[in-house]
Parts: structure tokens; sequence; C-alpha cells
């Protein structure tokens, strides 16, 4: 039998799946809700934005581009609950950081100033505070972000799990940058920052404590100083996101779904550490849908993809790009991958998490 099916002939509907349980009607939160899958837009979509209304809200990007006193800037605020706090490679102060600067980065924007909210359990160490405080701080000073404001709270032993972050940010949109979904055409090269699935995987070790035979580390860094050496190349970027819930397969799929256009990537192009790999076949992972919180997708003009691609390798935090694929008119809203047999097989949005609590 061949593994090649006729693209022409899909179409991906949540809905009409069979699952011994219910996927979308749900009366009650669970894990997957904020998994950044499915389940993750769909409480976006039918609770949040009924709710909230407004033009800024409908771009559902990872921050929202504005227009404010006659300058365009971004704003995106990120809520940090993992489990372990501190982890090969970095801890949840580290990530409170990077999060929200990196969703700034991918609306093009130098992040400028933080918020960050504590949200502190009764009985938790000071002493594990402060380790997480100092590690948000020198977080920031690297990404040369300045905390400006913030809140602390306290709730009751129980009611928590040690410490929870909130942080919010602002920066400023250069002139000529415009970085959204919709600015995807067919033609469009696919590139990546580096090896994938690295954060899951230093999370899932520590937090089961299962070996691999080497030491995985998150790869959690603020990624403006690389996207600003890309719009430095050309200002003419369409659309970056940040792999992190939902892993690579998350990011294409919500690409491909706001533009309307099909992608198509090459499996064997993919980076993926030995590592990575080792333990995800192990515990029955695909890499695709593995967080990152150092990497990020971009969809670039064919005509400056070269240019792009050789500034990317050329800085410390894309020294390992590659271009993995392209958008195409075919099968809109749908992504693909072609495999290592000569197949292609279909790359669904995520309905949960595989990995929860890791950012």
């Amino acid at each position: 039998m061949s593994d090649t099916i006729d693209l022409t002939t899909l179409s991906v509907d949540p809905a009409a799946w069979t699952c011994p349980a219910p996927l979308r009607d749900q009366s009650r939160i669970v894990m997957g809700h904020g998994g950044g899958g499915t389940l993750s837009a769909e409480l976006v979509r039918h609770v949040f934005a009924p709710a909230f209304g407004g033009d800024a809200l409908a771009q559902l990007g990872d921050s929202a581009a504005l227009s404010l006193g006659g300058v365009r800037l971004a704003f995106s605020t990120d809520s940090f609950v993992v489990r372990p706090m501190f982890f090969p490679g970095g801890s949840i102060g580290d990530l409170a950081v990077n999060g929200t600067v990196n969703d700034l980065a991918m609306s093009g924007a130098r992040a400028s100033y933080l918020s960050c909210g504590f949200i502190l359990e009764e009985g938790v160490e000071m002493e594990r505070v402060a380790r997480v405080a100092d590690a948000l701080g020198r977080a920031a000073r690297v990404a040369g972000v300045e905390v400006a404001t913030g809140d602390t709270k306290v709730v009751e032993a129980g009611h928590g799990d040690g410490i929870f972050i909130n942080t919010a940010g602002v920066g400023l949109i250069p002139d000529g940058v415009d970085l959204r979904p919709q600015r995807v055409v067919p033609g469009d090269v696919v590139i990546v920052s580096g090896p994938i699935g690295v954060h899951g995987v230093a999370i899932l070790s520590v937090r089961e404590g299962l070996e691999f035979g080497v030491e995985i580390e998150s790869d959690c860094a603020a990624l403006g100083g690389l996207v600003e050496t890309m719009l430095a190349v050309t200002p003419d970027l369409h659309v970056l996101r940040d792999p992190t819930r939902g892993g690579l397969a998350a990011a294409l799929n919500e690409i491909a779904t706001a533009s309307g256009t099909g992608v198509v990537v090459t499996e064997r192009e993919i980076p993926v550490p030995q590592a990575v790999a080792g333990a995800c076949a192990v515990l029955g992972l695909d890499p695709m849908y593995v967080a990152n919180e150092g990497k990020l997708v971009a969809f670039v003009p064919r005509e400056h993809a070269d240019a792009v691609l050789e500034a990317m390798r050329a800085h410390p935090l894309g020294l390992e790009s590659r271009i993995i694929g392209e958008a195409v008119a075919v099968h809109p809203g749908m992504v693909v991958a072609r495999t290592g047999l000569g197949g292609t097989r279909v790359v669904d949005m995520p309905i949960g998490e595989q990995l929860p609590r890791i950012c």
C-alpha cells in the first residue's frame, strides 16, 4: 500500500473526529485548554473573544500591534506556571522575561518595558523567591528590557504551586515592518532558527527524573536581537512565530489557517537533536509538537530567503537555521510533511498538549 495521500481531497475538522471522550463540548476546563492547540483556540474563540470584543484582540497573534500617539507599538502579556521552577538551562524567572520579549519580537518590536506580577503560595521558601527574582532580573538585563512596574499577591497554602508569574511588555515596531500571517503567499520560504523540541524534553527529564544518556538543556533565550538581524536584511518578512506550546506543528497550523495557504515541510530538513529524537522515540512523542523557548519560524519571500538565512546563521541564536519548507496554493489551511520514505503525512493542529506545564 502506498503511503502517498491525495492532499486535494482532505479537510481537517476536529468536530468530525471520533474519540471516547468529547473533544469540543467540555463543561469544565481541562489541561488541554492551556496547551496552545485546538482546545485553547476554541476557548479563546468561543468564550474570551465574544466577551472582550475589539479589533485589536481579533488579531489573535503573539502580541497585538497597536497605534498610539502616532507610533506603532506591540503589546503582549503571558503567564508562567512551569513545573519544576528550575530546570537545565533556565528557570521560571528566565521564561517570564524571554517569553514576553519573544512575543513582542514576533511583531518585529524590540521590548522596552515589562511589568511583572508574582503570585506566591503561602509557605514557599523565601530563598526560592529570591532565586527566581534574581534569574528574572538577569534575563531582563541580557534582553535589554527594564522591569518598570509590578505586583505581588499571596494565596493560601494548597491553593497554588509555589510561584506563578505574569509579565506584560511593550515595544516599538519599526517603520515598514508588518508581520502577520495574512501576508503569507504561496511561494514563501519557511525557515526555522535551529533545533526543535529541546525545551519540552528538558522539562520532562527533570520533572519525571528520566535519564537520556546526556543532559538536555532548555533553549530558553530572548530572540529580539536575532529578529533585528533578520529585519536589517529586509523589513519585508511576512510573519514570525515562536513555536512554544504545541511546538512547530501548532505554529505552522496557526499560520496556514490564518493565511489561507497550505504549508509543505520536508521532515529530513527539520533539525531535531539526536538526544531529543531519542527521548521522543522512547516516550512516544513527536518532536514537531514539543515546545521550544528560544526558536522562531519565519515565512520569508523567496527572493529574500537566502540573504535572511545567511544573516540568521551569523547570529549566535541562529547558527543552525535551516529552510524546511514553503507555503503553497493547494490544500489551504493544512500543513503536510514529506516523509523520508517519499510519502506525505498531514501534520494536524494538536488538540491539547503533549507536555503540560512547560512554560
